[in-house]
């Protein structure tokens, strides 16, 4: 699922009058993963995305077909998963079964019979050749079953890196490789970063050879590469040849280090138990992971939607404790948090309360880049470099700190990190905000306000009062962003997305927010235009869209569905106007009408699982709000869910939940919204839409009883806000 151009159902009603910018297509792939592991591994086109697509670049409209089928040229590891035009796209140390000749390395053959499960990736060559491959945190093991042959080979190729497409290919900067008889080791380093190898092949009769630009060396055991250039590097690697046997497989085991060939063959040499072992294993951890949240009812399709939903939200950031190449210490390490401003709203969240120990390391990881590099990330990658992504968004690893402060999560040094999160507030867009309270891209003056706010929550917490006092008084700042004229942000450049898309989002001041806008009702009409009440069906961008298409459709001034990631918090937005019925309108039809079971079941980018957290959060009923230590409840998509909290459990279940045809994976046959009438939590009346996360990690029972119609459920009191923190009854 997303692995290919959006292919949905035409949307009805609601739906289909929101207008999609961004690429049409999820960007993820079906090769082997761990979950939150440090390896992956799956067939390379060279395409996009990630490399096994087939694909050209694009980030509008539907991509470009660059080949009919789906094709490959070996098998790579290290894959982004569901990320844009990043221009980091790895795919190092491709692994090519072959019965030709070392000349015809990089030629595609079509891909057979593929197989994809958690853990485990399967295809067949063109060539007759049976490929598996499986991962474990650090590894990657290969089995490859060949037609007789008296001299089958086995190569890798050192050298490649990124995709076959302009401006997508990564060229190594030095390279070592050392060959040792049964096995290899050695060192590449790329983009800043020295991926450490440690290679096994052991069957009985094969040999192994170093090879440079497509010619073996005969007797050498070495290769060094003190400086490479883009316009001096040939292909290098080894190669392992011998006999095959038809139905015998032989088998290559990878251990993976960023620091050093002796690591990774202890990386190996740790969890290497043959290709069975590490299957088994990893298959054994995504279990436990994907079984931490377990729903009953709903249609096959909508389980189908929200196991893959789940198992995408597990696969980024990638984790190599003990492996930073930049520090030497152990502990933590991670990368592919790609990027903040994707995740921090949704899966950061779901981190915290499924796998909180790995929320913790990441929190530590990231107050670490801080103290080494200068500042906290607003996205990390497998490189060496400055944080690229600081134009997307400020500050936004504060929502996650202030989080985890409150629910207690980990054992963070507080202190600690206090200082380094009110020590980055000052940093890069941060300067201008302190000094003149705004600053553009205007989004960043809401990023910096709210960052400020969570940094005060945590200023509090440790009894800092005076630095509590100061950074809240910068809280207030955000009414800077705005146009009190038309309640809308004032004009300035954004980052893919307009001021409407960016003027709905969660602040901390909702209630004020909502005054600015002339009360609820002038806000909620604003709400109604930019979601298409009352507006006429739209037409999606194709291929290749002209500009001047591109400018109506922006003109609308429309939700952009899930798409994009501004506005992805946007449907939330009606419950701080006491219309909690109108996001649940919002809600049920994008999880009716934007995804699907098929390759091209997602309307847009998945972004490190960003989009699939939304999909998980908003099908069980809840919502984070990040950096508020609380949840927006909302009629879930199931009959019952079951949330591992932790060492708790939060029950989400419902009584008139209308089941729908057993058996349709057709949309249509989705009942019609269902809107909340009464709630309980833990037995008692519940007469507001939100709760406290603590309450949500410390487990417990919500009920929540629904029906056909809108209820006055959820209207009187408000979730809490800075100018009203008791959420006291209705504005006009």
């Amino acid at each position: 699922m997303g692995t290919a151009a959006t292919a949905l159902p035409p949307a009805r009603g609601l739906a289909a009058t929101w207008w999609w910018p961004k690429a049409q297509i999820g960007n993820t792939h079906p090769g082997a993963t761990s979950p939150l592991g440090m390896v992956s591994a799956c067939a390379y086109s060279g395409a996009y995305p990630t490399g096994y697509g087939r694909y050209a670049k694009n980030t509008e409209g539907l991509p470009e077909e660059l080949f009919g089928h789906s094709q490959a040229s070996g098998f790579t590891h290290f894959q982004q998963s569901g990320t844009g035009a990043i221009r980091k796209y790895y795919n190092y140390l491709r692994v090519t079964p072959m019965l030709q000749p070392l000349d015809a390395l990089g030629d595609a053959w079509p891909l057979h019979d593929e197989t994809a499960e958690p853990g485990y990736y399967a295809a067949t060559l063109g060539t007759g050749i049976r490929c598996e491959t499986t991962v474990g945190e650090k590894v990657a093991v290969h089995r490859l079953t060949f037609p007789e042959h008296h001299n089958a080979r086995v190569v890798v190729d050192l050298s490649c890196g990124g995709l076959a497409i302009d401006q997508g290919r990564t060229v190594p900067l030095r390279a070592h490789v050392e060959s040792t008889g049964d096995a290899a080791h050695g060192t590449v380093v790329v983009e800043g970063v020295p991926l450490s190898f440690h290679i096994e092949l052991a069957e009985p009769g094969w040999r192994q050879m170093l090879w440079y630009d497509r010619r073996l060396i005969e007797g050498g055991t070495r290769l060094d590469f003190d400086r490479i250039r883009q316009t001096t590097l040939r292909p290098f690697g080894l190669l392992f040849h011998g006999p095959a046997r038809t139905g015998r497989p032989v088998e290559l085991r990878i251990g993976f280090s960023l620091r050093g060939p002796a690591q990774a063959r202890d990386n190996l040499h740790r969890e290497s138990g043959g290709f069975d072992a590490v299957r088994a294993s990893t298959a054994e951890r995504w279990r436990d992971h994907l079984g931490r949240v377990t729903v009953e009812g709903g249609t096959p399709a909508r389980r189908r939607v929200f196991a893959t939903a789940l198992y995408h939200s597990l696969v980024k950031p990638c984790f190599a404790d003990d492996e930073s190449p930049f520090w030497p210490s152990s502990g933590p390490f991670a990368f592919d948090i790609c990027t903040m401003w994707d995740i921090y709203k949704t899966q950061l969240p779901l981190l915290a309360a499924i796998v909180p120990g790995r929320a913790a390391d990441l929190l530590e990881f990231l107050i670490r880049v801080c103290e080494e590099e200068g500042n906290l990330p607003i996205g990390y990658r497998m490189a060496r470099g400055a944080d690229r992504f600081f134009r997307q968004a400020s500050a936004l690893a504060h929502t996650a700190l202030a989080d985890a402060q409150a629910l207690g999560l980990g054992d963070l040094d507080w202190n600690w990190a206090l200082v380094h999160m009110e020590a980055d507030l000052h940093r890069l867009y941060g300067e201008d905000f302190y000094e003149h309270g705004v600053v553009h891209p205007i989004s960043h003056t809401l990023d910096l306000a709210y960052a400020h706010h969570c940094t005060a929550s945590v200023a509090r917490a440790l009894n800092d009062g005076k630095l509590a006092y100061d950074l809240a008084a910068r809280a207030h700042l955000w009414t800077n962003a705005f146009d009190p004229a038309t309640g809308l942000l004032r004009d300035s450049s954004f980052y893919e997305g307009g001021k409407w898309n960016y003027s709905f989002r969660l602040l901390h001041d909702m209630a004020g927010r909502i005054a600015m806008a002339s009360g609820d009702a002038a806000y909620v009409a604003m709400l109604d235009a930019f979601f298409g009440y009352g507006a006429s069906p739209v037409t999606q961008p194709g291929k290749r869209p002209d500009p001047a298409e591109m400018a109506i459709g922006y003109a609308l001034n429309r939700f952009e569905g899930l798409n994009n990631e501004p506005d992805m918090e946007a449907p939330w937005s009606y419950h701080y106007a006491g219309r909690p019925d109108r996001t649940a309108e919002i809600v049920h039809a994008a999880l009716t009408w934007q995804f699907g079971t098929g390759p091209g079941g997602l309307p847009g980018n998945d972004d490190s699982g960003g989009l699939s957290s939304w999909y998980v959060w908003a099908s069980l009923g809840l919502f984070p709000v990040a950096g508020q230590n609380l949840f927006l409840l909302n009629a879930p998509a199931f009959e019952r869910a079951v949330i591992a909290v932790g060492e708790r459990e939060f029950v989400v279940e419902t009584s008139g939940h209308r089941p729908s045809p057993i058996g349709s994976d057709d949309p249509e046959a989705d009942p019609p919204p269902r809107y909340v009438r009464s709630a309980r939590f833990n037995g008692k009346a519940l007469d507001v839409a939100h709760l406290r996360a603590t309450d949500v990690h410390a487990g417990g029972r919500l009920h929540l009883e629904l029906g056909p119609e809108p209820s006055a459920w959820g209207r009187k009191v408000r979730p809490p806000s800075l100018s009203d923190p008791h959420g006291t009854g209705a504005r006009t």
